[in-house]
């Protein structure tokens, strides 16, 4: 008697001939099911839903430089793009250490870097270990720790805002689909982009969005949001889009025309998002913590790389590791921000503002005592 078989699961329902709410994109989300729409939609430069585009692969390879047997830890995991190509530098005997703060993703992506360490031929012998945790990245001294470790040999981060993470609209992060406006990258944090919306000073909202964001209308917008929230639900992502358009004086069709027009254009909205999510998670704060302990976190030789998206991000590595450099602690660090190429930015829109910049520990300096924790 043959097996009974179980019920075949409908594609969803959608209006039209192609899906356009994230949740429809059933195929997108699954390109090891269906790598050709995958392929497909890679060609026309956009990003699979779901899915996250590395930027910089290869320059980044070439300046960190992982070896076989080596320990890197990737700060930001995320859909571990980058993570499976070091793996590949790594192997055999490397031990691939993944950091992020959201656990929803971090879960799937280690499945998926586990289950392609059998992609690595026999020949080289055991596989990369993939060890995962859910944490912010402030907190590397303490993961080495938990490792049984006292050093590592390459840092590596990727700062912002996955893919992943942008284009669901369940996640708050977008301007471009109606959503709860959470922007909450960790959400067992309780804080949402919502409650800090219409709890914070004018002062500290107009702060926020010239500081994080460069935002050139910060004192207007501040003072217009402020004013209306005691009328208005900012709850959603369209409610705070909708007013952003109105306290700038142009309507969503002006806007569609300029875009057109413009595809480079940045959003009324961008930089209002930008500061939010960056405000919710103290993305700042945690990158500094970050680069405080790195150097005493690599051996001597470890190399460290980091990548922003934003002029201040960029501008607080560039220091950290200029007075690494002064201070003796790195040998070397990058003399300029490494940028995407012109094809890469066609191929990949989403890279066009992304610097990479990294540092070296000296070779010959022996492993410092971790500096205390920050109180």
């Amino acid at each position: 008697m043959s097996e009974p078989q179980p019920p075949s699961r409908r594609r969803p329902r959608y209006r039209g001939t192609h899906p356009r709410r994230f949740d429809e994109r059933y195929k997108e989300l699954d390109p090891q099911a269906h790598p050709e729409v995958a392929e497909h939609v890679r060609a026309q430069g956009r990003t699979p839903a779901g899915t996250h585009v590395p930027v910089l692969v290869e320059e980044i390879l070439a300046a960190i430089a992982p070896q076989p047997g080596e320990i890197v830890i990737d700060c930001t995991l995320g859909y571990g793009g980058h993570a499976r190509r070091l793996l590949e530098r790594i192997a055999p005997n490397g031990r691939l250490i993944g950091l992020d703060v959201d656990a929803e993703q971090l879960e799937k992506t280690a499945s998926r870097l586990r289950g392609s360490e059998g992609d690595f031929p026999e020949s080289v012998g055991p596989n990369p270990a993939v060890h995962t945790h859910a944490c912010n990245f402030a907190g590397i001294g303490k993961i080495l720790l938990m490792e049984g470790l006292d050093a590592c040999d390459v840092i590596f981060a990727d700062l912002g805002v996955s893919s992943m993470q942008l284009d669901d609209p369940a996640r708050g992060f977008s301007y471009k689909h109606d959503g709860p406006l959470d922007l909450r990258m960790n959400r067992r944090r309780p804080l949402t982009a919502a409650r800090l919306l219409n709890t914070l000073s004018r002062e500290a909202l107009a702060g926020a969005f010239a500081e994080l964001a460069d935002e050139p209308d910060a004192e207007r917008l501040a003072r217009r949001l402020v004013e209306l929230r005691a009328t208005r639900n900012l709850g959603t992502t369209r409610a705070l889009v909708d007013l952003i358009f109105q306290i700038k004086g142009i309507s969503p069709r002006e806007w569609k025309d300029r875009a057109t027009e413009d595809p480079g254009a940045l959003h009324p909205a961008a930089r209002v998002f930008q500061a939010l999510r960056m405000l919710v998670s103290d993305e700042l704060g945690s990158l500094r913590e970050m680069l405080r302990q790195a150097p005493y976190c690599l051996r001597p030789g470890g190399r460290i790389g980091v990548i922003s998206f934003h002029s201040g991000e960029d501008a607080i590595v560039e220091t950290f590791f200029n007075e690494g450099l002064s201070s003796r602690l790195y040998e070397t660090v990058s003399p300029a921000p490494i940028v995407p190429s012109r094809e890469e930015r066609r191929n990949n829109p989403r890279s066009a503002s992304a610097k990479f910049r990294w540092a070296r520990v000296r070779a010959h300096r022996l492993a410092a005592e971790f500096p205390p924790a920050r109180e």
